[in-house]
């Protein structure tokens, strides 16, 4: 009888223990390896008490929910249909879980790739922590500033109060973040006390930005041709010709015929980059260059516009063609 007792305690309890579907995730650094940036007691309080309660909360508020077994990013997404206390606790869990992603204690810069889309969005770096700092220390008592990705797939900064987050349909701003900075008083109080521009300031130091250059590539991937430049040069004029051709309008292509071949002639002598050298045939490029110079004889010559046209479109073609090789 004792031993059945002891049987059914067992089975209730790895039972409640595997229906805890939230766990916290585990750091990629000590506590106090952030130092002196972060303080390590800030770290395991924050950690060991503030976001385990989070997610406590967050399993006790799922239980029995239908729709429980759904990814915490699926849930946020549809919060306004859950209860208050799966609003505030998933977003404690996901925004804290984000939080530690976002911290290194060994030093980071962005990709090449990410800082061009910093500074295409904000100007520099330099502009974008400042824009941060500035809405951190904007929002009024506990929430958090965020990087996020929106719908248009261009870099936002935006602010949320409490535990909410750009993820959740009831905040304005949506979008996935990818980089956010936690500006409730348990974050900093210890060590900052009520100096949040100081905590702001130094936390820069242990943003670990590959880690969020990667989450921003995740959402938008970096284009194979990025890294051949001259293959962009070549279809933005391809493009700025050939599209209005195709409704009638011959003349940006008799325009700028001779800027199309020589920006054909330069992919002879281009840096390709090494992953696409073996895909890209130089024979297909000879063509194309070959194609271009036929369109412009042809536009030199005031050639009828059907004529022209289907020189451009076998140029088309053939651009595709090179195109078609690289992505294979």
């Amino acid at each position: 009888m004792r031993m059945k007792s002891i049987f059914i305690i067992l089975i209730i309890f790895f039972s409640n223990l595997f229906a805890q579907n939230h766990q916290l995730p585990k750091l990629a650094y000590s506590f106090n390896a952030l130092e002196p940036y972060i303080d390590e007691a800030t770290m395991k309080i924050h950690y060991e008490k503030h976001h385990q309660g989070y997610i406590n909360n967050l399993n006790k508020a799922l239980q029995n929910h239908e729709n429980a077994n759904l990814s915490l990013e699926e849930i946020l997404k549809n919060v306004s249909k859950y209860s208050e206390a799966v609003r505030n606790n998933g977003g404690g869990h996901f925004n804290h879980t984000l939080f530690w992603e976002i911290l290194t204690p060994n030093g980071s810069k962005p990709t090449n790739y990410f800082k061009s889309a910093i500074e295409k969005q904000f100007g520099s770096l330099d502009s974008l922590k400042v824009l941060m700092t500035q809405k951190g220390l904007s929002q009024f008592g506990s929430g958090w500033v965020w990087l996020i990705v929106n719908a248009e797939k261009k870099l936002e900064v935006t602010s949320t109060p409490n535990q909410d987050n750009p993820l959740m349909d009831v905040v304005k701003e949506k979008g996935i973040p990818i980089l956010g900075i936690d500006v409730w008083e348990h974050a900093y109080y210890l060590k900052y006390q009520n100096k949040r521009n100081d905590y702001l300031a130094n936390i820069w130091n242990v943003i670990h930005w590959e880690a969020v250059s990667q989450k921003y590539e995740k959402i938008v991937p970096k284009s194979i041709f990025d890294d051949w430049t001259a293959i962009k040069d070549f279809h933005k004029v391809m493009s700025s010709t050939f599209h209005p051709a195709e409704e009638g309008n011959l003349e940006p292509i008799k325009t700028r015929s001779q800027e199309l071949l020589d920006k054909a002639k330069l992919l002879k002598t281009s840096n390709i980059p090494n992953e696409l050298k073996p895909k890209v045939n130089m024979e297909t490029i000879d063509k194309l260059i070959k194609d271009c110079d036929k369109v412009h004889k042809l536009v030199k010559s005031k050639s009828k516009d059907s004529e022209i046209m289907k020189a451009l479109n076998t140029a088309h073609d053939t651009f595709h063609e090179i195109i078609g090789q690289c992505k294979h």
